[in-house]
């Protein structure tokens, strides 16, 4: 239960957010349908030069900490191509109380692809998050993910002692569940990290998921790129799983850019995630 504030203390500020964005497609482009926005969610779409959209997702209140909502909602139309990202690194300050909750649901269908890139999410220490991505695809849907975590800026000399951090996947294909995990720092996550079975001393890490047709040939080309380094990849059931450490998150990109590359035949991460 959630504590309530004493009754002579005025309760704190939280943020609230909500964007939804509805595509369909219309003379050989992917096009807005519905497009919602609420409170500190914000939904940018900055022009392309192809039939796909991007939209670019924006926390005007430029960081989560306890109590706070943000919630984001995508339903891709028939034959539509979305790729969704973040204007920036998520940053989940210090809690005093309370979790955070970032959530997404996302819709693909029939045809449809759509990456979902958010960059990457830092943690503070103290930080208190619980993150849920629900997914329903269509039975010819493509669907590329990408989720990751920076256990405190080490750049800045910071590190995420103590926390929480919740992770939360559902991914269904035609109603069936195809992909179910659940992740859980809590108390001493970094001296969580340090242990073998978990990140050896790694601070920044990631998840990448693909499902699609091309899932079993893109394979040994992700093993190439994965390589030396702290990571893996697997394929079963026309998914890929690819799990990322790395020392930091300047370590995580020049592995993560090369893998988002290939799972989308060549093209570039989006221009956000280079300014």
């Amino acid at each position: 239960m959630q504590q309530q504030p004493p009754a002579n203390r005025p309760a704190p500020q939280r943020a609230r957010g909500k964007g939804r964005l509805v595509t369909k497609y219309l003379a050989g482009r992917t096009r807005i349908a519905e497009l919602f926005q609420e409170g500190c969610g914000k939904i940018r779409l900055p022009e392309t030069f192809d039939s796909s959209l991007e939209a670019i997702l924006i926390n005007s209140s430029g960081g989560l900490t306890g109590g706070d909502r943000l919630e984001w909602g995508l339903r891709a139309g028939p034959g539509t191509q979305v790729t969704v990202t973040t204007q920036a690194n998520e940053k989940i300050y210090k809690a005093s109380a309370d979790t955070a909750l970032l959530s997404s649901h996302i819709e693909v269908g029939a045809g449809a692809r759509v990456a979902w890139l958010p960059q990457e999410s830092i943690l503070f220490d103290r930080a208190s998050l619980t993150r849920e991505l629900s997914v329903d695809l269509a039975e010819d849907a493509e669907f590329l993910a990408v989720e990751a975590i920076i256990m405190g800026r080490t750049a800045m000399g910071e590190r995420a002692e103590n926390g929480l951090f919740r992770d939360r996947w559902r991914v269904r294909r035609a109603g069936r569940l195809i992909h179910a995990e659940e992740m859980r720092f809590e108390g001493e996550i970094a001296s969580l990290g340090e242990r073998s079975a978990v990140l050896s001393g790694k601070v920044a890490y990631a998840t990448v998921f693909y499902t699609g047709a091309q899932a079993e040939a893109f394979l040994p080309r992700l093993r190439n790129i994965l390589s030396g380094g702290y990571s893996g990849a697997s394929h079963w059931q026309d998914k890929l799983v690819v799990r990322i450490a790395a020392e930091d998150g300047f370590a995580l990109r020049k592995i993560l850019v090369p893998v988002i590359s290939l799972l989308r035949n060549g093209a570039p991460v989006p221009k956000v995630w280079n300014t």
